[in-house]
């Protein structure tokens, strides 16, 4: 259904896992949606997705397009294929800008806008992330088949990941400069099963995930594992005066058990208001967004 000259009772920022399924609820609700998709999916670098109940191991682009077909047979549905650049509260709703469109106001707003990583300065890495090199063991670790993983350091965090890690296999922790674990934290790690720590500066990342150290020896892993920062991947909720809270990796929007934001009228899903990364949680959170809207249309 193309962008008619109307309002709409809710339009999602955001095509991926979380932002189709808060417009799947609302669409079976049969309000007029609008769905904004820039196209940019945070897993999109993985070919795999693991851990999402019905679809385990298929392709991550195959489970996205799959959502995409079922919200299109909506006759309700409206797409628009771009940025949503700008967004302001008007009257009885928001007016979004929209990426090579005229502005199109919702009476509600759903944010499932996602993030974008920052990793670690590693050479090598980012051309391996979400192939060889991942940050959440649920979704990849029990395809490593229990063998040989690294994590590589990027802030204190990388305990918490040290400690999780032994159940999908053994475990090298490689500090980098980044990270110094107390004697404590040895200890823990040790009786948790870590099977080495290596201080040794991480020099580059070679063949499907071999780590190589300054002093040139080299390390072939199944997988390794790290986290970076995440940042908001839209500048819209900040733009709408929404509150954030700090997670361990980065900012996410503040938001209720419903999924309204601090703004009244605007909700959020997905991994731009929570701080964790996953499709499953991510389609469950959207789900909870969609479903909070409409009945904010109907409630107040």
């Amino acid at each position: 259904m193309p962008i008619q000259n109307e309002t709409f009772d809710a339009i999602v920022v955001g095509g991926s896992y979380a932002g189709l399924s808060a417009a799947l609820q609302l669409a079976r609700a049969r309000r007029r949606v609008l769905v904004v998709d820039a196209g940019r999916r945070r897993n999109r670098f993985a070919r795999d997705s693991h851990g999402f109940l019905g679809r385990d191991g298929q392709p991550a682009a195959a489970i996205a397009e799959a959502g995409r077909k079922d919200v299109a047979a909506y006759p309700n549905v409206s797409w628009h294929l771009g940025a949503a650049v700008d967004a302001r509260a008007g009257d009885d709703g928001f007016l979004v800008e929209l990426e090579g469109a005229a502005p199109v106001h919702g009476r509600r707003l759903v944010l499932a806008t996602g993030v974008r990583d920052e990793l670690p300065a590693i050479e090598g890495l980012a051309e391996r992330w979400g192939r060889s090199v991942f940050h959440c063991p649920y979704c990849h670790g029990y395809e490593l088949q229990q063998g040989d993983i690294g994590i590589l350091a990027n802030s204190e965090l990388s305990f918490h990941q040290a400690m999780m890690l032994p159940d999908w296999g053994r475990v090298t922790l490689f500090t980098n400069g980044r990270f110094e674990p107390s004697d404590e934290q040895r200890a823990a790690m040790a009786q948790r099963g870590v099977a080495a720590i290596e201080e040794t500066l991480v020099a580059r990342i070679e063949d499907a995930a071999t780590v190589v150290l300054a002093d040139g020896r080299r390390f072939p892993m199944a997988g390794l594992f790290t986290y970076g920062r995440t940042h908001m991947a839209s500048p819209l909720a900040e733009r709408l005066g929404c509150a954030f809270d700090e997670g361990p990796m980065g900012r996410f929007i503040r938001t209720d058990e419903r999924k309204q934001t601090t703004v009244p009228g605007v909700y959020a899903g997905g991994d731009a208001a929570r701080a964790a990364g996953n499709v499953a949680i991510a389609v469950a959170d959207g789900a909870m967004a969609g479903t909070g809207a409409h009945q904010s249309l109907m409630f107040g």
